[in-house]
Parts: structure tokens; sequence; C-alpha cells
């Protein structure tokens, strides 16, 4: 008998309009994106800066981020794929959200050299609208348990067939959102100003890193995500994350240095 007090197992239908296959997944993962959008542009807006240059950025990024998150899951979660070249090309098929993060962080560090812009001023604006938009995007992920975890009767645990087990879809959009209020705070305080991507990244980053140790290994469910010594490729991108948020908080915490004359 399944245990009471975890979430239920609920699929949301799919539409299908000819050739084309509409999924929970894709709507709410779109809404993510153009929330966290519209958030970064106000964002920038209200920080004097022009709101127009990250909704160009976001097409590139976007676009970037999907590549990315294609490859990572071929190379580092899925490389039985690669037996089917042709798979390479199927961007809608599998997709890695650290992939993703670290595809737009390659389009930025392009796309603002190119158009001869900093990117640190814009960095707040960026961290507002990162947060809540991603955690949205992860309610799709949710939507259709392609996260399961360990067995569990955590009462946040869902019920996927065969016992019920942990969400990881689920667990990080919670926490992406507990993120955004905490980002929201510091903002509306004026704390911490110019470090707020330094501050997502150093608590997004432990959170997934410690998340991930939930997630179900090879064996336990079809279609596990693959490990690198032990770790997922998430947990691995996740210190370099950490590192990253650490040595930007202690850089910009350091007094200026004075010339002796």
């Amino acid at each position: 008998m399944p245990p009471l007090a975890v979430i239920p197992w609920i699929l949301p239908p799919t539409l299908n309009l000819g050739p084309f296959t509409i999924q929970a997944f894709g709507v709410i993962t779109a809404i993510g994106i153009l929330v966290g959008v519209q958030l970064a542009a106000r964002a920038a807006t209200r920080d004097g800066l022009e709101g127009r240059v990250v909704q160009d950025f976001a097409v590139v990024g976007v676009a970037a981020g999907v590549i990315g998150a294609h490859l990572v899951h071929l190379g580092f979660y899925h490389q039985e794929e690669l037996r089917e070249p042709l798979r390479i090309l199927m961007f809608w098929e599998g997709l890695s959200s650290m992939g993703g993060l670290l595809g737009a962080i390659v389009a930025a560090a392009i796309w603002f050299r190119r158009r001869r812009l900093a990117f640190q001023p814009y960095s707040d604006a960026f961290a507002i609208g990162m947060a809540p938009g991603w955690g949205i995007a992860r309610l799709g992920c949710f939507s259709v348990h392609d996260h399961p975890g360990i067995r569990s009767d955590f009462f946040l645990a869902v019920n996927f067939p065969g016992g019920a087990r942990h969400d990881l879809g689920l667990y990080e959009a919670l926490l992406l959102f507990a993120i955004a209020g905490l980002l929201y705070g510091l903002r509306h305080r004026e704390a911490l100003r110019g470090k707020l991507m330094a501050v997502l990244g150093l608590v997004y980053g432990t959170g997934r890193f410690l998340l991930d140790f939930l997630r179900a290994r090879p064996g336990e469910v079809p279609y596990a995500d693959g490990r690198q010594l032990g770790l997922t490729f998430a947990q691995w991108f996740s210190i370099a994350l950490v590192t990253y948020a650490v040595a930007r908080l202690v850089a910009t915490s350091q007094p200026p240095t004075r010339k002796v004359t």
C-alpha cells in the first residue's frame, strides 16, 4: 500500500498539434524564461542601466543554454545515446540545467565582450531574474517527474511508480524560490550591492551539491543520471560555482590598497 503522506503521482496531459507535441515541461520552462528575463530587465532599468541589453542577450543566452544543456546531457549523463550520432542534433531531447547555465555563461562572456559592455554592472539584475525564473522552470521538471531521487516517505516525496521517492525537480524549485526571496530581501536593504550573483552562486551551488546526493543512481531507476568519480556533473559544476562565488565575495570585500608615494 503506498504511503499516504507523500505527493501523488500525476502527469499532465500532452497536446498534439499535427507533428508538434506540447508538454507541460516546455510550457512551464518557457514561462520561467520569460519571467526571468522581464524581472532582470526591470531590475537593470531600476539600476539606471539599459533593460534592452538584458532582453537582447536573452535570445543568445537561451540559444546557447539549450545547446550547452543538450551537449552536457549527452556527454556527462547519458553517453549511451551517442551511439546514435543524430541524437546530437535533437536539442529538444535531453537537457541538463547546469549545462544550460554553462552555455549561457560562455555566451555572456563572448556577447558582452563583443558589444564592449561590462557584465558586472548588470550582474545584480541577472541574479534577480535568474533565481525565480529558474525556479519556475524547475517546476516544469517536477511536472514530468524527470529527476527521480532515492526512495523516501518524506512528505514532499512523490509516489513514483514502484514506490515513493524524492523528486529533485520540486526540491530545486523550492530552493531557488527561497534564494529569490533572499536576493530580493538583500536588494531591498541595499545590502551586498554588486555581489548578488555571487550570493546566488554560493547558495545555489551549495544546495545543488547536497541535493544531488538524493538522486537515484543507475540501476535504481531507468534512465538515471550518470556519475564521474562518484559525483554528477552538476556537483562538479557546483564546486566551481561555489569557488567562484567565494572568490568574488572575498575580492570585493577587500579594501583597495593604497600606493605609497
